[in-house]
Formats: C-alpha cells, structure tokens, sequence
C-alpha cells in the first residue's frame, strides 16, 4: 500500500505559476508511473501530465504542453504550472500505477491504483 499527500495549491492570478508536490509514503514504487490529473467542479476528471521516473520519460496533455514541467527526486514528483489561467482552476490529484512494468504511463484514470486526496487551485482572472 502506498499513500500519496499532495501539496502546493493556492489561489492565484491569471498569469500566475504554482508548484505542486506529490510525497509517496513509500520508496518501494518511485519508479513507476506517477500522474497528475484535474478535476473542475462538474466536470469529469481529466489527465494533465505523467511520469516515469523509472525511465525518465514524461507525456503532458496538449492542454497543458508548454505550460506545465514535470519533475521528480526520490519519493516526489512536482508539477510546475506557469501562465495559469482561469480554466486551470480544479482540485488537483495526484497518482501512482502500481502495476506498471513498463514505464508507458497511461492517461486514463483507470491506468492509476493510488490516489491522493487532491490540493486545490483557483486561478482568478
């Protein structure tokens, strides 16, 4: 079993940038595929970004390409979020895919066994 904490939101202006953290409690799965996903209100959750650290690569939705980078040392993964805009705004989650084996992280909410409870970001215009 392992537990994901996210960190990081706030309330922020357009134009604005934001860190995100995500901590396993555990070592034992760090390199398997570790993804960010949005949920706004009403809407159904959406994939933003993965990584493997594993292999090194990372995938980002069209969305967020070119605005949102991801990182990861250890058991933390971040998502650095530049030019936020007001359609950015949603509670952010982060999760692990137990079962990777491969290092192809998927975007679909089911390719992802472990959740956190999510960090929330609201972006003013």
């Amino acid at each position: 079993q392992v537990h994901l904490e996210e960190s990081g939101g706030d309330s922020v202006q357009a134009g604005g940038s934001l860190r995100l953290s995500c901590v396993a409690s555990s070592s034992r799965l760090s390199a398997n595929c570790r993804g960010w996903f949005r949920q706004a209100p009403g809407k159904e959750r959406e994939w933003l970004a993965s990584i493997s650290p594993g292999t090194g690569s990372t995938f980002y939705a069209n969305a967020v390409k070119g605005r949102f980078t991801l990182g990861n040392a250890g058991k933390t993964v971040t998502l650095q979020m530049n030019s936020l805009q007001p359609e950015d705004t949603g509670m952010y989650y982060c999760a692990l895919d137990g079962r990777d084996e491969d290092g192809q992280c998927g975007p679909g909410i089911y390719d992802y066994n472990y959740w956190g409870q999510g960090t929330q970001v609201t972006v003013s215009a």
